[in-house]
């Protein structure tokens, strides 16, 4: 393009540049046009880009200043921002009198549990998940707040859960306040109450319970024996598929665990909400996600397919685990009492006071 033209287009002449051409003269010159616009299109994107560059390197300098204001700004419950301390546990309260041997005990579990397990080894296939994640994408199941679903979510019990027989709220308070007690930042706070709200599909598209709750895996490729009631995939159709049965089965090593299929059910139902609605940190919604992910973040299975990126969000789900897990009690907290701090934080994070389930 002649630099005495450059930022104006020229008009094309249509009428004399294509008459009384044949078809195949004609086609070859239409695709000359084309890819002299498209030139023309490259310059004029670059001379855009160097003007939004600019523009970004004057507005750092604006950035900057409130970055070094925010980093001195301390969160209400005496957190800083940028402090990393929220990962070690060693003086939390919780763990000073909790006995982790008595938790997930499955051979003492009700009847129920097995049930359960064998009903979720059996239907959670690639196939299923795939079509699970379609439904996901096309339709709203409700829209109400995030307090008004977690009283909706207080219907149910859960079946795969040998720990606890109190009701979701009461967990989801449980696991909050302990949070909140080892003055943990306000985000994993609110990550402590709303970790299970996914346990809603339940009321909308679930078949049972089978996809909603329990422990989460990889679908796709071999079921790792680290999984609970691993016998239990006998009769799952992709444990005699050789495209499913393998070590990798569809991935390959080391993909990373976002490109990852994880049984589908409320840690993935949740995170999808969450990551599109809320404005929790990446590391909130690595907890949400994967927090269900025994095999993975407990008996260390999978490995092999894990980045670097992956071996920073284990550390990260390890810390939020003991709250979740060992936080389960007798002791119920009175909701209503506690219902003013959590209404405010929730607000802090979902921007929308009405949230799309």
């Amino acid at each position: 393009m002649n630099k005495d033209n450059a930022g104006k287009i020229e008009k094309v002449k249509l009428t004399p540049k294509y008459q009384n051409l044949d078809s195949s003269k004609l086609l070859e010159r239409i695709d000359d046009d084309i890819q002299k616009l498209n030139r023309l299109k490259t310059v004029l994107q670059k001379e855009a880009e160097g003007r939004d560059m600019k523009e970004q390197q004057d507005q750092k300098g604006v950035d900057k200043v409130e970055e070094d204001a925010e980093e001195q700004k301390v969160l209400k419950d005496g957190q800083d921002m940028g402090d990393d301390d929220w990962k070690d546990n060693s003086n939390s309260t919780l763990m000073k009198n909790v006995d982790p041997r008595q938790f997930r005990r499955y051979e003492l579990a009700y009847d129920r549990v097995k049930d359960f397990y064998l009903e979720q080894h059996t239907k959670q296939t690639i196939a299923y998940n795939i079509q699970a994640r379609i439904n996901f994408k096309t339709k709203v199941r409700d829209r109400m707040s995030v307090w008004d679903a977690l009283v909706k979510l207080n219907k149910l019990l859960d079946e795969s859960d040998p720990d606890t027989e109190l009701s979701q709220i009461d967990h989801a308070l449980q696991t909050a306040e302990a949070i909140r007690r080892d003055n943990k930042p306000r985000w994993f706070q609110c990550v402590g109450l709303i970790h299970d709200l996914g346990k809603l599909l339940y009321f909308y598209d679930s078949h049972g319970q089978w996809d909603v709750v329990g422990d989460t895996f990889p679908v796709g490729c071999r079921f790792s024996k680290k999984i609970i009631y691993h016998d239990f995939f006998k009769k799952n159709p992709d444990n005699r598929n050789p495209l499913y049965n393998t070590k990798y089965g569809i991935y390959s090593p080391h993909c990373g665990l976002k490109n990852v299929m994880l049984s589908w059910g409320h840690d993935e139902y949740m995170f999808n909400l969450a990551k599109e609605q809320s404005t929790l940190p990446p590391e909130g919604l690595s907890m949400i996600r994967y927090h269900s992910f025994y095999p993975w973040h407990r008996e260390g299975a999978y490995k092999y397919l894990m980045t670097k990126e992956d071996e920073a969000d284990l550390k990260v789900v390890q810390t939020f685990n003991p709250y979740d897990l060992y936080s389960k009690t007798d002791i119920r907290y009175k909701v209503e009492e506690l219902k003013p701090y959590y209404l405010e934080l929730i607000d802090e994070f979902f921007p929308n006071k009405i949230v799309e389930f």
